[in-house]
């Protein structure tokens, strides 16, 4: 009988120090699961705002294309991830707008801007940390060929005021051509136009937009092809990005 009496009372000891464990244990597995969703919240904030900054206008497979320069001027060409974002890619050609307008009348555009690696493999050593974070879209000079023949340079440019009231301006505008008005004062203030007429000046400025494809063959080479349902599939205008 009392052996009965004590394994009873050892049974009931054992249940109550299991349950004092139990409810010990809850609150630390409940502030370990917290402290672990917290460590990943911030993770994932560091993560998404690294990837922000390295890419702030990144582009997708579909991209808004614009061609615009005053009459007199050289061609700028700019891509947009959507028609009211600022432009991830904007350079100014030594072309003619002219010049372009007479080659797209007459069949296909295919336009090749190539811009050079580092020519030995000792300065590539030394600017290889340097070099590798910039991507194709942001170099800043080009060697340009139309329909395989040179014309001269191509240089990226920053959307200044000028630039910008541009793009605003045809941002309606998902594919055709046309010519804005000029500047009244007909008064050259826009010093982001770097002499080449890129659509300020006073002048008329003559545009051209469509959407895109984008297609990245490697970091070192890019193609855009623009989107016309009148063309039965060949693209009328063809931008090809190389890095050599």
């Amino acid at each position: 009988m009392a052996t009965a009496s004590q394994d009873f009372s050892s049974k009931r000891h054992f249940h109550y120090t299991q349950k004092l464990a139990d409810q010990d244990d809850a609150p630390q597995s409940v502030a370990v699961s917290r402290l672990r969703s917290a460590v990943l919240a911030v993770l994932n904030r560091a993560r998404s705002a690294h990837h922000h900054h390295q890419h702030p206008l990144g582009l997708g497979p579909r991209v808004v294309g614009t061609l615009f320069g005053n009459r007199r001027g050289h061609v700028h060409l700019a891509f947009q991830k959507d028609p009211t974002s600022r432009p991830a890619f904007l350079i100014e050609l030594a072309t003619p707008i002219s010049t372009l307008v007479r080659e797209m009348a007459s069949g296909l555009v295919r336009i090749t801007l190539e811009c050079e690696k580092l020519m030995n493999e000792e300065e590539e050593k030394k600017e290889k940390k340097k070099k590798s974070h910039v991507r194709l879209l942001e170099e800043a000079v080009w060697k340009t060929y139309c329909n395989g023949k040179k014309c001269g340079f191509a240089t990226r440019r920053d959307c200044g005021a000028r630039e910008w009231e541009i793009l605003k301006a045809v941002e309606p505008i998902s594919m055709g051509a046309g010519v804005l008005p000029g500047d009244e004062s007909g008064s050259d203030h826009h010093p982001s136009d770097g002499g080449g007429g890129g659509g300020g000046g006073g002048g008329e400025v003559m545009y051209m937009r469509a959407k895109f494809e984008r297609i990245v063959g490697s970091r070192d080479s890019e193609a855009f092809y623009m989107m016309n349902p009148d063309s039965n599939g060949a693209p009328e205008l063809s931008l090809y990005l190389l890095r050599v």
